[in-house]
């Protein structure tokens, strides 16, 4: 199995997961690249797997089945602008020969999903999970709540260390300064992010990232941490409280330049 990320727009993964002979991509916000990718690798689409109802996610999908007709996956829980067979937690797809298990992940919308892997055949777990959990971060709350996107995040925090997170967005290197102003003594923080520096000037991606590294650097995936604690503590969280301190630290977060 070949894992690729395919850049789109300005800041964008597509990724497409292949056999040499078969492909599925997750969240073509735009079908140029996919068509290109497929056209280059002399793939056959098998499948599309959608994490949520956002524009750059979701607005290649019917130009790219225009080219190449094949069933799409989507949350049952939003609207989306083609048809998809509606999937939610804990069901099971089966792609490629690999079983993709489905979770939903609210926060970022109301209805986002995931989609994770840890099926022999891929090497590695595998999760792909959208504008959820980032490099370094997590997405903005633009439709769920702070508690609801800490639940969510603490559930994708749970699989296994080795998990491969394809998130969809090409954040990491802006989302590693905000840690370091959170946990500015962080010493994993600060190997992870010249490791990164050093992928993105040889222009590399830094994804997939391991989620075993993500929670030692991930302010998102560290509510719970003493250092971050104290952080959201001086903007006003209660300490006692993981939403409020997950809350304040991601409010810091749309704030921070």
């Amino acid at each position: 199995m070949k894992l690729l990320a395919l850049p789109a727009f300005t800041d964008n993964y597509i990724w497409l997961l292949h056999d040499d002979r078969q492909a599925l991509v997750v969240d073509p916000g735009d079908a140029t690249p996919v068509i290109e990718a497929l056209a280059r690798h002399a793939l056959q689409l098998a499948g599309i797997l959608v994490t949520h109802h956002h524009a750059d996610h979701v607005g290649g999908v019917a130009d790219l089945l225009a080219r190449h007709p094949a069933p799409v996956w989507g949350p049952a829980g939003e609207t989306l602008p083609i048809d998809v067979l509606p999937v939610a937690d804990g069901d099971v797809i089966d792609l490629l020969g690999v079983h993709w298990q489905v979770i939903d992940v609210p926060g970022h919308t109301a209805g986002h999903i995931a989609f994770h892997s840890a099926d022999a055949v891929l090497g590695a777990p595998v999760l792909f999970c959208g504008d959820t959990l980032f490099s370094g971060g997590c997405g903005r709350l633009f439709e769920g709540t702070p508690a609801q996107m800490l639940a969510s995040l603490t559930r994708l925090a749970g699989l296994p260390g080795a998990t491969r997170v394809c998130a969809a967005h090409e954040y990491t290197l802006s989302n590693l300064r905000f840690a370091r102003a959170v946990e500015p003594l962080n010493a994993d923080l600060q190997a992870y992010e010249a490791h990164c520096i050093d992928l993105r000037q040889r222009h590399l991606p830094t994804l997939p990232a391991h989620l075993g590294t993500e929670r030692l650097i991930n302010p998102f995936l560290r509510s719970h941490e003493p250092t971050v604690v104290a952080a959201a503590a001086l903007r006003g969280a209660r300490r006692d409280d993981p939403a409020a301190v997950f809350a304040a630290i991601r409010h810091w977060k749309n704030d921070f330049r």
